[in-house]
């Protein structure tokens, strides 16, 4: 568990030393550069635009998770147990067209910038909230559904307090499915001019510097590596509580 703790902090030390020191790591990329190109990225601020791309998968996730959740419960009560199929089909279709489809079809519907890639995050992210939401509600022992309903609870009360808090594992995982995916699909909205890291690979292939290329890259995998991790790590938390509980 130390080392683990150690590997964490010391990959994000280095992923924050890159991001605020760049120049200082030149000389490590100058081997991957030719003809005197620049071995950092120089058009941009790598901090800025290492921010402004998760601000983007961030605020995907949020309305992912709104509106992925939402139809979750709404097809697990008897009452909406009939759109199931239609909010499956629906959720899907998310999963069925590439981001960049999606891009090709909302950069003439809303312009260029943050708002096609938001929403192409968006639609990519919803399948694994919306599934994990659905099984976690599911799964709920019908014991504990039996004693709530017993102790007079309504069934938003026992929605509240007692099905969501036992099924919250689940929804968090599918979040952080949804994050980590979503966090590496964002570098494609740089080629609809918004903001973030997808700016330094496509720079690194007009110019065939493998150095950016791999800036990029290496960023984004760093990003996603910790995202995740601290998501199991809140996972492993709730579990734990809801356990306890």
């Amino acid at each position: 568990m130390r080392r683990a703790t150690l590997l964490r902090l010391a990959a994000l030390t280095l992923l924050l030393a890159f991001l605020c020191f760049p120049q200082r790591f030149a000389p490590l990329f100058a081997p991957l550069t030719q003809n005197g190109a620049p071995p950092i990225y120089d058009q941009g601020n790598l901090l800025s635009l290492a921010l402004a791309q998760l601000a983007t998968v961030c605020l995907a996730a949020a309305a992912s998770t709104l509106v992925g959740v939402g139809l979750g419960i709404l097809v697990t009560r008897p009452a909406g147990a009939q759109f199931l199929p239609l909010s499956r089909t629906l959720v899907n279709i998310g999963q069925t067209f590439p981001p960049v489809a999606v891009l090709a079809v909302t950069v003439p519907l809303v312009g260029f910038g943050e708002k096609p890639t938001l929403i192409a995050l968006f639609a990519y992210g919803l399948l694994p909230i919306f599934e994990n939401t659905i099984t976690g509600l599911k799964t709920c022992p019908p014991g504990v559904l039996e004693a709530a309903s017993g102790m007079g609870m309504s069934p938003r009360q026992r929605l509240l307090q007692v099905e969501l808090p036992l099924a919250l594992p689940l929804i968090l995982e599918g979040i952080r499915l949804s994050l980590v995916i979503n966090v590496g699909t964002a570098t494609i909205g740089s080629t609809v001019a918004a903001k973030g890291l997808g700016e330094v690979i496509i720079a690194g292939l007009l110019s065939n510097n493998t150095a950016f290329i791999l800036q990029g890259g290496l960023v984004t995998g760093l990003m996603a590596i910790l995202l995740y991790d601290a998501l199991v790590s809140l996972e492993r938390r709730v579990t734990r509580t809801v356990t306890l509980d």
